[in-house]
């Protein structure tokens, strides 16, 4: 066997142990009842604004490096976004949320690189072949775009432009500017929860969630991104 076969399986058993251990412990605490009662939102989201405001600075450190982490461990991005509503807000969380995603994205590209590049090519490159010309012909405003427009699981998108060898500065930064408006839309989603929950003691119907403020505008703005990034894609995509 391989030194890099050796060390693809070394990591894949250890990403399986890390997330075993992490499900375990979590459900060790909580349980599925208990995450999906309103009682239990509002009383988690008392006791984490009463940590937030007792030392803010702290709490955002905290939440940047579970956030990069998280990324790390191959995550999705909407729950981490709307937990940075729900605890900071949609302007802080929405900085907060930005950053700390572009660096485990970039960590995790770099990582990718230089020991998984070549399963990456044997998964994904016949598939997305077609791409590598529209990366050298502009490689930093193709993956601002590639960004922007989405529609591939976070995940995957971090690790798929080791097929065209994006370099880190334009990957992080491209990362940093065209993931920005679909994050701020999350994380504004987030905050209205927040507040929906502090100001209701029993749980809202549909209804009343559609008719706040808070909720409706973030879903509106989702849906005008998810229209442009479908007209960009069409574009952009071609073969």
């Amino acid at each position: 066997m391989t030194k890099s076969a050796k060390l693809k399986i070394f990591l894949g058993t250890l990403y399986l142990i890390i997330i075993s251990v992490f499900l375990w412990y979590f459900f060790s605490y909580f349980t599925i009842e208990e995450l999906t009662s309103y009682d239990f939102l509002k009383n988690n989201r008392d006791y984490l604004i009463a940590v937030k405001e007792s030392n803010i600075l702290l709490s955002s450190i905290i939440f940047f490096i579970f956030t990069v982490f998280w990324t790390l461990m191959l995550g999705f991005g909407s729950p981490i976004l709307l937990l940075a509503g729900f605890i900071f807000g949609k302007w802080l969380g929405s900085l907060l949320a930005i950053f700390a995603l572009s660096v485990g994205a970039t960590l995790l590209y770099i990582f990718c690189n230089f020991y998984l590049k070549d399963l990456i090519k044997d998964k994904f490159l016949k598939k997305f072949s077609y791409l590598s010309n529209k990366f050298k012909e502009n490689e930093f405003n193709f993956f601002l775009i590639y960004r922007f427009v989405g529609g591939i699981p976070f995940a995957i998108s971090n690790v798929l432009p080791t097929l065209f060898d994006v370099k880190i500065k334009n990957f992080f930064f491209g990362s940093l500017l065209g993931m920005y408006p679909q994050i701020f839309v999350w994380v504004s989603l987030g905050s209205g929860i927040e507040k929906i929950i502090d100001q209701n003691l029993k749980a809202p119907t549909i209804i009343q969630l559609l008719n706040s403020r808070e909720i409706y505008i973030p879903i509106l703005g989702f849906f005008i991104i998810v229209v442009l990034a479908f007209i960009i894609r069409k574009f952009f995509y071609k073969n």
